[in-house]
């Protein structure tokens, strides 16, 4: 995280990440520090996935949601994607489903499942990391 987001970020703000995983997610800086996290495990692709997700509710546009659903599919969930998220077969073949006919409910599955293995598997693993721990200090550090 570059030194300006750190100047920004309370220890109020990064205490209460550790509150929930959907408190971490509504933040921007949570989830730049996620990001970065994860890039250390090599498993950034769940966050991007499921943050494509979240963009991808709010298209408007009928024509976009195919095109959208398609790119986030051939990216994310497709067999062999290039940031191929780790999602079980059926859920797979389930979303494969729903790309013949794209809504903005199409990912909701693959994207809960995502979600809760963040959230039990990296998450807490983040919580206890250097990165964040650092994070905390440094910004009680400036208080004091």
């Amino acid at each position: 995280m570059r030194t300006s987001q750190r100047q920004r970020l309370s220890t109020e703000e990064a205490t209460r990440w550790a509150e929930s995983f959907d408190v971490l997610l509504s933040h921007k800086y949570g989830v730049a520090a996620f990001r970065a996290f994860l890039k250390t495990e090599f498993s950034e692709e769940n966050l991007e996935f499921w943050l494509a997700c979240e963009e991808f509710k709010k298209t408007r546009s009928t024509a976009k949601l195919v095109t959208k659903a398609h790119r986030i599919f051939e990216e994310f969930v497709d067999v062999q994607a290039p940031r191929e998220v780790n999602i079980d077969f059926q859920t797979r073949e389930a979303t494969r489903k729903n790309m013949q006919e794209p809504s903005l409910t199409c990912f909701d599955q693959a994207q809960g499942k995502v979600h809760s293995l963040m959230e039990k598997d990296s998450y807490p693993r983040f919580l206890r990391s250097k990165m964040y721990l650092d994070l905390l200090s440094q910004s009680q550090r400036r208080l004091s």
